[in-house]
């Protein structure tokens, strides 16, 4: 009994054993355990430009769409795409017979309401006369009855008609008036089928460029109106200047301003960069997407400077763009730069919870406990506010095989580089890569492996 009360007892110390020097072995205790890998860089001064990149059309900035007054078939069309013209060129013709024959009509209708207007005038001029002949025999016949020269039933038929004299005058002088307003009316109507007729014929209203064409002779387009603005028939467009619209986040679009410089990138020109300027940012914001997934955007134009193009000008075309209206682009509009500032790679920066401003929440009495009134919902709401974030910026400094966690402000970054205001000397040594172990897996203290950043990404394939 004793001799195998001897072997449990050597067979159990043999697996603590065991399990002890495993565990040790991990730990680096012995020289061979998994130390972290990691990559350095130094801390330099660098110069950073910040960026906004969007992406967006190439348009022209000046582009006008030309749609008819009138509806019709379209009978000319003087112009292709592509087009140079001149403010008052005639582009197009549309069937102008219609508009003929109500102008016509027109014309005949006003000539016979100034003959109406003429009969008019010279009735009231013939009653006119009536009544000076009743008025005068109706003055005799007054006197002569006021001298009982005459019989009462005389002078009432005298004293009617002067009445009716004057009746028919004041007759007479409104159908004067009513000719003058159709004539009016009938000048107006001819005004208006004159216009019609004057509108078959389409001009240019400013100088430029036809950069799309809708219809072709024969097809029939709808005049503009109060509640459609009609069948685009073309565009003239200014192609000596264009610029980019892009839609820029939320939360990007307070740090763009007016005249930022930008560089742009146009598919249609690789390796290439292009410089521009924003001209024009929106007020209002495009949301797309429904209610749970919504995404706010704010478009911002920006002019592409003619001087970062001139190589790919036309000497024969000087004033066309050598982009075209809807080619796409992105652009990466410069925000702010700093120069000479201590910077590190952008991927060194973590954040960690900050565990003393935590217990120091934990301490400390937001929400006041002499509030009966208050309920736990309110209570919790009022804590939020009182609440303030608790992530804090950190870098871990390689130091002799070991890491030190040490608390950093940051300021502007770029693609690549961050500002470091706060937290680290120049020439010191941070932890670059890789991206996890910084992020997840390294703490203060930690024996780390400083080994080339090529060797972080070698995959040991199983023979």
């Amino acid at each position: 009994m004793k001799k195998k009360k001897i072997i449990w007892i050597s067979v159990i110390a043999g697996i603590i054993l065991l399990a002890v020097l495993v565990v040790a072995k991990k730990k680096g205790v012995f020289g061979g355990g998994d130390i972290e890998k990691v990559s350095t860089e130094f801390v330099m001064k660098r110069n950073i430009t910040e960026t906004v990149s969007a992406s967006g059309k190439i348009q022209p900035e000046k582009e006008i769409k030309i749609s008819p007054y009138i509806s019709g078939e379209v009978v000319k069309l003087l112009v292709k795409e592509g087009d140079e013209v001149k403010q008052g060129q005639l582009l197009a013709e549309i069937d102008p017979e219609i508009y003929k024959s109500s102008y016509e009509q027109s014309m005949a209708m006003l000539n016979g309401q100034k003959a109406g207007l003429a009969t008019s005038k010279a009735n009231l001029a013939q009653v006119k006369a009536q009544y000076a002949n009743a008025k005068t025999s109706f003055e005799r016949n007054e006197k002569l009855y006021k001298q009982q020269a005459i019989s009462a039933s005389d002078f009432d038929a005298s004293k009617a008609s002067y009445e009716s004299a004057v009746a028919q005058v004041e007759a007479a002088e409104q159908n004067v008036e009513a000719a003058k307003f159709n004539v009016s009316s009938s000048e107006a109507s001819l005004k208006q089928s004159k216009e019609n007729l004057t509108r078959t014929s389409i001009y240019a209203p400013a100088n430029g460029t036809v950069s799309k064409l809708n219809v072709e002779v024969g097809e029939r387009v709808t005049g503009a109106s109060q509640f459609s603005s009609g069948t685009e028939i073309m565009r003239l467009a200014n192609l000596n200047s264009m610029e980019v619209n892009v839609s820029v986040n939320e939360n990007d679009i307070v740090r763009v301003k007016l005249n930022d410089t930008s560089l742009i990138e146009v598919d249609a020109y690789l390796n290439r960069k292009f410089k521009g300027i924003v001209t024009e940012i929106a007020n209002t914001a495009n949301t797309t997407g429904n209610s749970a997934d919504q995404v706010t955007n704010f478009n911002v134009k920006i002019r592409i400077l003619q001087d970062s193009y001139q190589d790919l000008m036309n000497p024969d075309k000087p004033n066309i763009s050598p982009f075209r209206p809807g080619m796409s682009a992105t652009v990466e509009i410069q925000t702010k730069n700093v120069t000479d500032v201590m910077t590190v790679p952008i991927q060194s920066v973590t954040t960690r919870e900050d565990t003393a401003m935590m217990k120091k929440l934990a301490g400390k009495k937001d929400v006041k406990e002499d509030q009966p009134d208050m309920n736990d919902d309110e209570k919790a709401v009022q804590a939020k506010k009182t609440a303030k974030s608790t992530n804090v910026e950190y870098v871990f400094i390689y130091k002799n095989g070991t890491v030190v966690m040490q608390k950093v402000k940051t300021g502007v970054q770029d693609n690549s580089y961050i500002e470091i205001k706060e937290g680290l000397q120049d020439k010191d040594e941070v932890i670059s890569g890789p991206y996890t172990a910084i992020t997840k897996k390294l703490k203060n203290g930690d024996k780390v492996k400083k080994v080339d950043k090529s060797e972080l990404f070698n995959i040991k394939m199983d023979k």
